[in-house]
């Protein structure tokens, strides 16, 4: 069974997210996504984040077709930890070419994805502010 990894804050879905995951499941048969606890995605883009907290991100995501399974984390360890139990076939954002990628050495593979211009949760986050 070829297991594909995802992970990230998927604080407010959109259309983006979507394409991500659908195509990351149709690299194989199961996809697992793993995504920032609270504290995490505070340290990492500031006290007015998450807008939406990890057990309602969680259920989100565990509601669409693509996705088989949601597990929270909260350190670079437990990421790792995760990759090791499933030696998944990781697919992350383009923009993570070239750079250190947690987990990667647990890894079959790493899966480069293009995003998908302009979805961004910041981007959503800045129009809602200013309207």
């Amino acid at each position: 069974m070829k297991t594909i990894f995802v992970n990230g804050t998927f604080d407010i879905l959109h259309p983006g997210h979507v394409q991500l995951l659908n195509y990351a499941r149709s690299l194989g048969d199961s996809l697992l996504v793993a995504i920032d606890g609270d504290q995490r995605v505070r340290e990492l883009k500031g006290n007015n984040r998450p807008i939406n907290p990890e057990d309602d991100r969680k259920l989100m995501l565990e509601s669409l077709r693509s996705v088989d399974s949601v597990w929270i984390f909260n350190s670079d360890q437990e990421l790792e930890d995760i990759c090791r139990l499933y030696n998944p076939v990781m697919v992350k954002g383009s923009d993570y070419k070239g750079k250190h990628i947690i987990g990667q050495q647990y890894c079959k593979e790493i899966v480069f994805y293009d995003r998908i211009e302009p979805y961004s949760t910041t981007r959503t986050i800045q129009d809602i502010s200013s309207r």
